[in-house]
């Protein structure tokens, strides 16, 4: 008797339609309150709509101006029309996301008061950049590309921002390298201005030695042995003397020109290489480039982005129906648990 009030009374969960049938009207009303519930709660009286905006930009390969126009050699001569690689779009999105940029946007837009945060708050700087982080976005595309997307409530706040930490990309980037390349400036500046000196002085000193007389010594020096040579065959004194003293001042003085002579082409050689690079140090330091390609700039969106209704309808009412069945499967089963052991009961 009790295998067969046990066969009678278990739930059959496969025949799952009956189930639907038996218990069609609490799952109706709780799937129809669902869907109402979810269509209220998702409208712009509880869920604040957002606009959309975007801005696709491609890095450069080269941020120094010098080595893109300017530098001789071969192998760090860029093109400065040629796009960056996958360095380089990381280095872009780390300085997206940078604090620079951050604070001048929250700054031009007043985002505190647009974003509605408490200015009592204790933590008014925190939910501040939190919303920020919400609405502002920033990842690499598929070709390599970079992509800026921000959500508002006012679509072209959305594109005007969207569009404005773009552009601050440039002056952020620019900035960063104007600081190193001033200073490298500064240097290359120095020694060059040092170099020009030192070459100038050797020269003041080759004039002096010219005044002297010293013009060419190796040239000199083998004319006047040639004619004392002369001289003295021809037994003029007077002449020999001449010569003799021009001689004396030969040795005296040539080697000094010799040695500075020599060391003036070598020093002339050090000052075209260090006025190439104070050149290449000079345009770095006081021109700029633009950092970036743009391939799309945002304009204002015409519908909103956020939030997608028709997915929160259906999400929430589909959850609330299967939920319910659940609920009444386990009401159910309870019930017939509960029915069956008092069967037993009596037919013990």
């Amino acid at each position: 008797m009790i295998k067969e009030v046990k066969g009678s009374e278990d739930f059959d969960s496969t025949n799952f339609i009956i189930f639907l049938y038996q218990y069609r009207k609490p799952l109706l009303i709780v799937t129809i309150a669902a869907l109402i519930a979810s269509v209220i709660f998702s409208s712009p009286f509880f869920i604040t709509p957002k606009f959309k905006s975007s801005v696709i930009l491609y890095p450069v390969s080269t941020s120094s101006i010098a080595k893109a126009l300017l530098s001789e050699n071969s192998s760090e001569k860029q093109d400065v029309m040629q796009f960056g690689e996958e360095e380089q779009t990381e280095q872009m999105l780390q300085i997206l996301s940078s604090n620079k940029i951050r604070d001048r946007i929250i700054e031009k837009y007043d985002l505190s008061d647009h974003y509605e945060i408490d200015p009592n708050s204790s933590y008014r700087k925190t939910k501040l950049f939190k919303t920020y982080e919400n609405n502002v976005s920033f990842r690499r595309t598929e070709y390599m590309a970079v992509k800026i997307t921000v959500l508002d409530k006012d679509p072209v706040v959305a594109a005007n921002m969207a569009n404005d930490i773009a552009e601050l990309l440039d002056s952020t980037k620019n900035a960063m390298q104007k600081e190193r390349a001033i200073k490298a400036y500064k240097i290359v500046e120095t020694e060059y201005l040092q170099q020009v000196a030192f070459i100038q002085a050797m020269e003041d000193s080759l004039t002096r030695l010219r005044e002297l007389g010293v013009h060419d010594y190796e040239s000199q020096a083998e004319m006047i042995n040639q004619q004392l040579a002369i001289e003295l065959a021809q037994g003029n004194k007077r002449g020999v003397k001449a010569l003799e003293d021009k001689l004396e001042i030969l040795a005296k003085y040539g080697g000094p020109y010799v040695s500075i002579r020599d060391q003036l082409e070598y020093e002339k050689k050090q000052l075209s290489e260090i006025k190439a690079k104070y050149e290449e140090a000079k345009v770095d330091a006081e021109e700029v480039l633009p950092q970036k390609f743009v391939v799309d700039n945002a304009y204002p969106a015409e519908r909103k982005s956020y939030p997608i209704r028709w997915i929160i309808v259906l999400v929430s009412t589909l959850s609330a129906f299967i939920l319910g069945i659940l609920v009444l499967a386990i009401l159910d089963s309870l019930t017939r648990y509960t029915k069956k052991k008092s069967l037993i009961r009596k037919s013990t």
